[in-house]
């Protein structure tokens, strides 16, 4: 004997939800929290690519070169550092704190091999400009392809 289930699509509608909240969930970096309980300062970076480097542009206002540790190991690029708070507190009664200090660190993996000896870094106008290039060994390569005269000709006869 058969038995019938009835199908019910909301029901399979609440899984997908539950699904979907939950890998929303695993998915989002949990940032450390600050003294105030606010989520640490997290440079925003770009990561692109021309035929000869890996560029990494990264945001970091009100931050000078030697508040800055750049590292590279493992084609994982990292980098560190502090923004400092410099506010004076006397006499002063703050409404709203929305600027984020404290040490961070940001790390990304390169998709090549590349020249670490060789990086550029500049900081600008509070952005970070690393110029990284590639290792020869990745850099894509142009093969032709020689015809000869004996295998037109085998390929005649």
């Amino acid at each position: 004997m058969t038995t019938l289930t009835r199908w019910d699509p909301f029901q399979d509608m609440l899984s997908l939800r539950e699904a979907m909240n939950q890998l929303l969930e695993d998915s989002f970096v949990k940032m450390p929290m600050g003294n105030r309980g606010v989520a640490g300062f997290v440079p925003a970076l770009d990561l692109s690519e021309t035929a000869d480097a890996f560029i990494v542009d990264a945001a970091v206002p009100g931050l000078k070169a030697e508040d800055l540790n750049i590292t590279l190991e493992n084609n994982i690029l990292t980098i560190s550092g502090e923004m400092r708070d410099e506010r004076e507190q006397k006499e002063r009664n703050y409404h709203r704190v929305e600027r984020r200090f404290g040490s961070f660190q940001r790390s990304v993996s390169l998709p090549n091999t590349v020249k670490a000896d060789e990086i550029n870094a500049t900081l600008k106008d509070g952005v970070l400009h690393l110029e990284i290039p590639k290792a020869e060994e990745v850099k894509p390569r142009r093969i032709s392809v020689n015809v000869t005269g004996e295998h037109q000709l085998a390929a005649v006869n």
